[in-house]
C-alpha cells in the first residue's frame, strides 16, 4: 500500500514537473516579445569570459539568438529521456527516469542562461553577469551528481570511459565517487562563483571542474588497472 501512494505520489509530482518545465523553457520568448519595443536598435549578441560584450546586432538576431537556444533547449529535455531507447547497453532501461530528472535540470538551466541574455538585452547592459552562469552550472553539477551514484551503464549520460562501458563493478565504484565529489565541489563552488570577482571566479570554477572531472577518471583507471592485474594473477594461480 505504501508503495503503491509513493508510486502513485511521483507519477503526479512528473506530471506537475512537466506541466512547469515548459513554461520555463518559453518563459525567455514570452519575456522578449513583452520587452520587444524597449529594447534598443542595437543590442549584445556575445559576451567573452568576462561577460563584457564583444559582439552587437540588431535587436531582431536576438529573435535569432533566442529561437536557437531555446530549439537546443526543447530538444534537449525532449530527446535525452529518449536516449535509453537507442542505447545497446541491457541496463539503459533502468536510466530512464534518471534521464528525465537530468533533461530537467539541463532545460530549467538553458532556459536561465537565455533569461539572462534577454534581460541583459532589455536593460541595455553591455556586460553579462558571468558569475551568475557559473553558479548556475554549479547548481546543476549537483544536481547531476545527486543522480549520477546511481545510474546504469549507458552511452550517452556519466562518465562513458572504455573501461567503465565494459565493467559495471568499474562503472558503479567510479560513479559513487563521481556523484559526491560533483554534489559537494558544485555546493563548494557556488558561494565565491557568486562574491568572488569575475577572474577570480573563473580561476574558482575551472580548477574546480578540472578537479571534479581527473580524480574520477584517475580513480576509474587505476580501478581498471587493479582489476585486469587481479583477473592476470586468478589466470595464472588457476
Amino acid at each position: 500500500m505504501v508503495f503503491t501512494i509513493q508510486i502513485k505520489k511521483e507519477i503526479i509530482m512528473d506530471k506537475l514537473f512537466n506541466k512547469i518545465i515548459w513554461l520555463i523553457i518559453i518563459a525567455p520568448a514570452v519575456y522578449l516579445a513583452t520587452v520587444w519595443n524597449k529594447l534598443p536598435q542595437k543590442v549584445p549578441v556575445h559576451f567573452n569570459l568576462k561577460g563584457v560584450a564583444d559582439k552587437f546586432g540588431d535587436k531582431t538576431e536576438l529573435i535569432t539568438l533566442v529561437a536557437v537556444l531555446l530549439g537546443m533547449t526543447m530538444l534537449v529535455y525532449v530527446l535525452l529521456p529518449l536516449a535509453y531507447k537507442i542505447d545497446p547497453k541491457k541496463t539503459a532501461p533502468a536510466n530512464k527516469k534518471r534521464l528525465q530528472r537530468l533533461a530537467l535540470a539541463i532545460a530549467a538551466f538553458m532556459s536561465f542562461v537565455t533569461c539572462i541574455i534577454v534581460v541583459s538585452a532589455a536593460q541595455g547592459n553591455f556586460r553579462f553577469n558571468i558569475r551568475l552562469i557559473f553558479a548556475g552550472v554549479a547548481l546543476l553539477l549537483c544536481v547531476v551528481g545527486n543522480y549520477m551514484h546511481n545510474i546504469k551503464p549507458n552511452y550517452f549520460a556519466g562518465l562513458r570511459l572504455p573501461w567503465t562501458l565494459n565493467n559495471e563493478e568499474n562503472w558503479r565504484k567510479t560513479h559513487l565517487l563521481a556523484g559526491k565529489l560533483w554534489f559537494a565541489g558544485g555546493l563548494i563552488a557556488v558561494i565565491p562563483c557568486l562574491l568572488a570577482p569575475v577572474i577570480i571566479s573563473i580561476i574558482i570554477f575551472f580548477t574546480i571542474m578540472v578537479v571534479l572531472i581527473a580524480v574520477p577518471v584517475i580513480y576509474s583507471y587505476r580501478l581498471y588497472k587493479d582489476q585486469k592485474h587481479t583477473a592476470s594473477d586468478e589466470l595464472i594461480n588457476g
